[in-house]
């Protein structure tokens, strides 16, 4: 009796000790997992920053871009008006000078 009392006693050990092996095992998985994860978010947000940046940096070069057209053609329109009144601009300095003139004119007589 005594024999099958110890011989229970040393399996309810060994059991003790496999379930303390096996929770270890557990704690050390888990553990790993949260470290293979935190490992892969930081990852996928060095990746995502990437992407938002660049596509800033696009949305700039883009806005540049269609800054310098619209620039560009505010320029073309100005020189179509001016060159549109060019001739309107000449006749008017011609009439200033010609009034000029005449009043100079009819001041020396």
């Amino acid at each position: 009796m005594k024999q099958i009392v110890t011989e229970v006693l040393q399996a309810e050990e060994a059991i003790n000790a496999r379930l303390q092996e096996t929770r270890r095992q557990a704690v050390q998985l888990k553990a790993d997992a949260e470290k293979d994860v935190a490992a892969k978010m930081a990852e996928a947000q060095d990746e995502a920053r990437l992407i938002v940046q660049n596509a800033i940096e696009e949305a700039r070069k883009e806005a540049e871009r269609r800054r310098t057209g619209r620039l560009a053609e505010a320029d073309r329109e100005k020189e179509t008006l001016m060159a549109g009144q060019a001739d309107a601009i000449d006749r008017l300095v011609e009439r200033i000078c010609e009034t000029i003139l005449a009043t100079e004119d009819q001041g020396n007589r």
